[in-house]
């Protein structure tokens, strides 16, 4: 097949900083160029679902046709990816056997030993990946200071792997007891299983999650080795078919803690890609607010398939060190697999736009968290979809102009769109089109509002008084009427919000971080082995970073996991950047009550202080974006076209103004109703906002009978 990309020539020179980033989504995949801090194209192409990085290559060679760049010119390529997620959610992984030290066979089964809803006579158990069949043990221990109480024989590894014979496993997980304190055993086993099978792909619980609690530790460490084997092939296979079509530079990955790494570190811990495309508007959202001066900010990204809300404070998302997969109840904790690796934590649901309305039996309308995905996608796309979406429902409503969706790339029948609403909810409800789709809007609009208002409760915090930065190609669309629910005044409304995970991974710093755990109260703690270890995983997190981050300048940053004694759960505590002392227990005692009062009102007194876990996290410096200046004067945009609408506040037809956003200059205000569209999304302005643009060529949309707030 004759290749897509133009082939640099001899008299051509080299593009400096000209970057790349690709973000390979469910239903679309979103590709940027950026040159220094300018934005040169982008484009936003359906998710090729049986060959992602063919999308991937469409993109790019979409945008740099545009710029009239070609790969070979491009300097640094940055990517993310839904596909590990998807794999483990849709049970698309190899073949799993688990090796735990003997006695602790079922681990798995055990679990937390309670059930997450208590009264469900119909519960169903998380799907945990491994049949009991394929669970296997070693006679060995170690007690939980490190120090072997049985030791690891030849005899006990070949009675071992004479068992895995007999399951013809394609991938192992190596959980020990304690392996977290002493990894000897792990890596022993790991050796002798790699001189018999070099085929076989081995993940070590003392490398994916050094953390104490056996059951986290565990189902960690099998999730990367169930996905190790598909993402290791598909990321080999992804920089194999760019470097084919002339790309010269390093491929690097985005993270689920908002870092990005090497392909070679991604292959050897695929679980922290889980997230990795969320994570990346994150760090946009984030980017942003420090560049807008805004101290609390609500992150609002949404897709085609699922919409993620994520609280920012001080320009920093809020990060957590555990999460679940594949939850079969959405809002119940302990439905899903726990997984223990560094995440920027956010609120993620069903709801995109390819979520899929129904009616079911009792004549409820339901929405999400089924997609249409890509393929067939939405009715109105004439791909083959059967079903309505929340994008049919925009569409019949006048909120997205069929020439303008997705850069003119992707076909709009509104025809389609309306008759399938009325066909399959419209019948149902005795409902015609346009008031069957008012109510998918609302009822997915809801959803989303009501997860952010959840995530805000449960992290102990207030949406009132945040900004809503909106963005993915269905954010901008849905963002008035979500804030309007939620109680947020403000929105803003970045450039190039269609693709703003994208845009965000070109902010991410490339970073590694390490949490291990070694007990000790803090009035004891022995600091020079502490010390020596933090030492060693500095230098392990730096070994990783430096791989792609050549000669930046690095940044440590060190946590201690703290709690009263007899706890269940931790508190992070900032520590120095350096050799700790005794003198530093003061210190140390005074932040950790400081945050503890924080997040329950007080400290407890007369009780000692324990630290689990500690932390080292190495990244390169981050780049302060530049603040712009005030704009001292403001101008009415007059529009010659409109667009008629189902007006979402008054619920009755309207005529809004249609606005190409590529015509709004700083300084522009624009009253609701109105459609300010560009290539890959469009902002609904709703008739109880009106919009302004900044500086920086954000539109801030503010609640006409709220007031600004800034």
């Amino acid at each position: 097949m004759e290749s897509q990309f133009r082939r640099p020539s001899a008299s051509m020179p080299h593009s400096k900083n000209l970057r790349l980033a690709t973000d390979i989504g469910g239903t679309f995949t979103d590709t940027v160029l950026v040159q220094d801090e300018t934005i040169l194209a982008s484009a936003k192409t359906l998710t090729t679902q049986k060959d992602p990085a063919k999308a991937a290559l469409q993109g790019a060679a979409i945008v740099l046709k545009q710029s009239g760049h070609s790969l070979g010119d491009v300097s640094g390529f940055i990517h993310g990816t839904t596909l590990a997620t998807n794999a483990l959610i849709e049970r698309r992984g190899a073949k799993v056997g688990t090796i735990t030290t003997h006695g602790f066979r079922d681990i798995l089964e055990i679990a937390y030993e309670r059930r997450y809803s208590q009264y469900d006579i119909g519960l169903v158990k998380p799907d945990l990946l491994v049949e009991r069949d394929q669970a296997f043990t070693v006679l060995e221990r170690m007690s939980v200071d490190g120090k072997p109480l049985i030791e690891l024989t030849e005899k006990a590894v070949e009675e071992l792997l004479a068992q895995l014979e007999k399951i013809d496993a394609q991938t192992i997980a190596i959980c020990l007891l304690h392996a977290y304190a002493n990894p000897t055993h792990e890596r022993h086993l790991r050796d002798v299983l790699k001189s018999r099978r070099p085929d076989l792909d081995v993940s070590l619980s003392c490398e994916v999650s050094p953390e104490a609690r056996e059951f986290d530790r565990l189902c960690t460490t099998v999730a990367n080795a169930y996905i190790q084997p598909l993402m290791s092939g598909y990321l080999r296979s992804f920089a194999e078919r760019f470097a084919k079509e002339g790309l010269i530079c390093p491929i690097l990955m985005m993270t689920a803690g908002g870092g990005m790494c090497t392909i070679e570190a991604a292959c050897r811990f695929p679980i922290r890609l889980v997230e990795s495309g969320p994570a990346g508007g994150a760090i946009l959202a984030a980017r942003i607010a420090e560049q807008a001066g805004l101290d609390q900010v609500l992150s609002f990204d949404v897709g085609g398939t699922t919409a993620k809300l994520c609280l920012i404070d001080k320009a920093t998302p809020q990060t957590a060190r555990q999460f679940e997969i594949a939850r079969a109840e959405r809002f119940i904790k302990g439905s899903g697999m726990p997984v223990r690796i560094p995440v920027i934590d956010m609120i993620e649901i069903g709801a995109g736009g390819g979520s899929i309305a129904t009616v079911d039996r009792l004549g409820r309308l339901k929405v999400g968290p089924q997609s249409a995905g890509s393929d067939p996608g939405p009715a109105a796309f004439l791909q083959g979809g059967q079903e309505p979406t929340v994008t049919d429902a925009d569409i019949a409503l006048g909120y997205i102009v069929p020439d303008s969706f997705a850069e003119g790339r992707v076909a709009v029948d509104a025809d389609a769109a309306r008759n399938i609403l009325s066909e399959k909810i419209g019948s149902a409800l005795a409902l015609d089109a346009t008031t069957a789709a008012d109510g998918v809007s609302r009822m997915v609009d809801e959803s989303m509002a009501s997860a952010g208002r959840m995530h805000a409760v449960e992290s102990g915090k207030d949406l009132g008084d945040r900004t809503m930065i909106a963005f993915g190609g269905n954010g901008p669309l849905h963002a008035t009427r979500v804030a309007r629910s939620a109680g947020v005044s403000t929105i803003l409304i970045p450039t190039s919000p269609g693709v703003g995970s994208a845009v965000g991974f070109l902010h991410a710093p490339v970073s590694f971080e390490i949490v291990r755990s070694h007990y000790s109260l803090l009035e004891t703690v022995d600091f020079n082995s502490l010390n020596a270890l933090l030492d060693s995983m500095a230098k392990e997190a730096s070994d990783i970073v430096v791989q792609a981050a050549l000669s930046a300048k690095l940044v440590e940053h060190r946590t201690a996991f703290m709690r009263y004694s007899g706890q269940g759960h931790e508190i992070e505590i900032e520590l120095p950047n350096r050799a700790l002392k005794q003198d530093d227990i003061g210190a140390l005692t005074n932040a950790f009550e400081a945050e503890y009062s924080k997040q329950f009102s007080r400290p407890v007194p007369g009780m000692e202080i324990e630290i689990l876990n500690w932390g080292v996290r190495i990244a390169t410096a981050k780049q302060v974006p530049p603040r712009p200046g005030k704009i001292s004067t403001t101008r009415p945009v007059a529009f010659e076209r409109s667009q008629a609408i189902h007006c979402d506040l008054e619920g009755r037809p309207r005529k809004a103004a249609l606005v190409p956003r590529a015509e709004l200059r700083p300084g522009d205000t624009l009253e609701g109703p109105a459609l300010i569209v560009e290539p890959q999304t469009t902002t609904l302005v709703s008739a109880d906002f009106r919009a302004h643009v900044d500086a920086m060529g954000n539109l801030v949309l503010t609640q006409k009978s709220k007031g600004a707030k800034r």
